[in-house]
């Protein structure tokens, strides 16, 4: 760098010389824009907090890319540099592709050149004007529930601005893996996958231990074939189904070879919400929603230290749960404390304080799940899908210790009862090969492979005569069809373990989901401490309570997300009209 004059990117508008004829496709408009020669810094918020980099641009192009300062775990530290090193070879940022189980690392970097190219243009993205502004809908939170309420709503000839507060889209979503849950759906039929709303209405009631608000679940379930197919229509892969824990039937839609939804769901959707007209403003932090004459009428949004208000006619709240406000957390269910969580850091339940104006209701906040199978050294989730494959979890003394189909809360419970309150997560080169959500696990790191199961004992540090017959007993249950310890049923029991080599991953439960929130209803209304629906104000999603009751089945979530989110948006359609 030496030899280089380092530009700053003010906090105004200022001037740029030797322009060059770079076009790039502005976010919001077709506007081209150019960028000048020199060194220029960008900054977005990832996992852990910023991540700060800077560019050379030289002849039209990227010929230089650093990392000025980061505070990502070991394992998404190379997803910085590969995001930079994309940027040289390409010469330019308007793709990328993310490192599998480092996403929201990936994508806080290509957020961060896109900033820096901003500044290149004059455009710079954290100088924009804050200044008062209307529309018709304001949806706050851009995950998965926020991004298909805005393209719904504005599909619907709605004028939407989409705001969110981190400096990338997507929140707990992006890191989402299992699948979308759904029954009867057109993929399933043409699977040949037997399936019915009914059975999936009974499983959620169950594993929710029938807390859960019967008809927000029925609604969901009756609503989701009809989301799988839109979906699809704005460009996302739900071409492959499993199964998860406490489903009857294999439902949890998921791309193509059973990679991670998140990662592939959200950059599709921010890119049909853009495509269709909302507008996406990020770094945007939303501090209170606005009330006048009893109705939603907009919200105060904070950016760059200054605040602005954005007046609407309707309100959609989806800013997700409370997962990373661990003073929260211990405030509903004090037993968490000192729990580690997969939620990302904007997790934090802000939307609370801004409904207790509307005298909005809260139901269920102590209903907060742990996740059974996450890597303790770094807060990665492993999907359930793994064990949905095939996989069985072992102690440390190589046995097994229950049934790895049981739902999140009972499986929780089980490891953290084992020796060392950990697990091992143990599975062959059949279960790898069938899927692909895998592949990120291996190129982290993040697995232990031995060629036999004695030789991965001993990397383990555990009885290999114990693992090799508890493989081989497994191995039993699954060619009989009867899981005579466990009760794991035959469906449930898809391969043997028998391909070498052999993996394995510890794992430990984390603070997954926050069950409880705001009450609404099957029209995504907020409902008041009365039952009366707020006017102009609207939930979807993980900040809303009652559809999981006392435990989420895995694939659930981002069901109740899209389902709810595009009711938000039809609700608050019918209503501005």
């Amino acid at each position: 760098m030496k030899g280089k004059n380092r530009f700053i990117c003010a906090l105004s508008a200022f001037a740029v010389a030797s322009l060059i004829a770079l076009f790039v496709i502005n976010s919001k408009s077709d506007k081209a824009l150019s960028y000048a020669d020199g060194v220029w810094n960008g900054s977005c918020n990832g996992r852990n907090g910023p991540i700060q980099i800077s560019i050379t641009l030289k002849d039209q192009k990227i010929v230089a890319a650093d990392i000025i300062s980061e505070k990502e775990t070991d394992f998404a530290k190379p997803a910085i540099r590969n995001v930079l090193d994309q940027a040289v070879s390409k010469g330019s940022m308007n793709s990328f592709d993310a490192v599998s189980g480092a996403t929201i690392s990936s994508k806080a970097t290509f957020e961060a050149v896109r900033n820096a190219l901003d500044c290149a243009s004059g455009k710079n993205n954290f100088a924009e004007d804050v200044k008062d502004t209307s529309c018709d809908i304001v949806v706050i939170g851009a995950g998965g529930a926020g991004l298909s309420a805005s393209i719904k709503a504005s599909q619907g000839g709605a004028k939407v601005i989409l705001l969110e507060k981190q400096g990338t889209a997507g929140g707990n979503t992006i890191s989402a893996t299992g699948g979308l849950n759904a029954a009867e759906t057109s993929v399933q039929k043409k699977l040949g996958i037997a399936d019915s709303k009914d059975q999936f209405y009974k499983d959620t009631m169950k594993g929710g231990y029938n807390l859960n608000n019967p008809e927000l679940v029925r609604n969901m379930v009756e609503e989701a074939p009809e989301t799988v197919d839109w979906l699809i229509s704005v460009g996302v892969d739900l071409s492959d189904v499993g199964k998860m824990a406490g489903s009857t039937n294999s439902r949890t839609h998921r791309p193509q070879g059973g990679a991670a939804v998140g990662a592939h769901m959200v950059p599709v959707l921010e890119k049909a919400a853009v495509n269709a007209g909302v507008d996406l403003r990020k770094n945007s932090k939303v501090v209170d929603i606005i009330k006048k004459d009893g109705k939603a009428a907009g919200v105060i949004v904070e950016k760059n230290g200054k605040k602005y208000m954005i007046s609407a006619k309707a309100v959609i709240i989806a800013t997700g749960g409370f997962g990373a406000n661990p003073d929260m957390v211990v405030k509903y269910k004090s037993d968490l404390k000192g729990f580690g969580t997969t939620n990302h850091k904007g997790a934090t339940g802000d939307a609370f304080a801004w409904i207790e104006k509307f005298n909005a209701g809260l139901t269920q906040m102590d209903q907060i799940q742990t996740h059974p199978t996450v890597v303790p050294s770094n807060g990665m989730m492993i999907t359930e899908a793994v064990r949905g494959n095939g996989a069985i979890m072992i102690n440390r003394e190589g046995k097994r210790f229950g049934s790895e189909m049981a739902t999140r809360d009972v499986m929780s419970a089980a490891v953290l009862s084992q020796t060392g309150g950990t697990a091992y997560l143990v599975f062959d080169t059949s279960v790898r090969k069938s899927l692909k959500a895998i592949e990120g696990y291996v190129k982290q790191g993040l697995l232990t492979e031995g060629e036999t199961p004695e030789e991965l004992a001993k990397k383990l540090g555990i009885p290999a005569e114990a693992l090799a017959e508890t493989i081989k007993r497994y191995n039993g249950f699954v060619a009989s069809g009867n899981d005579g310890d466990f009760g794991r049923n035959g469906s449930e029991m898809p391969r043997a373990l028998s391909e070498g080599p052999y993996f394995a991953v510890e794992v430990a439960p984390a603070i997954h989901h926050t069950m409880g929130g705001i009450v609404i209803n099957k029209k995504a209304e907020v409902l008041d401490v009365n039952g009366r629906p707020v006017p102009g104000l609207y939930a979807a999603g993980e900040v809303t309570g009652g559809i999981h009751g006392g435990n989420r089945l895995g694939g659930n979530a981002v069901a109740d997300i899209c389902v709810y989110g595009k009711i938000a948006a039809d609700s608050a359609l019918e209503f501005i009209q």
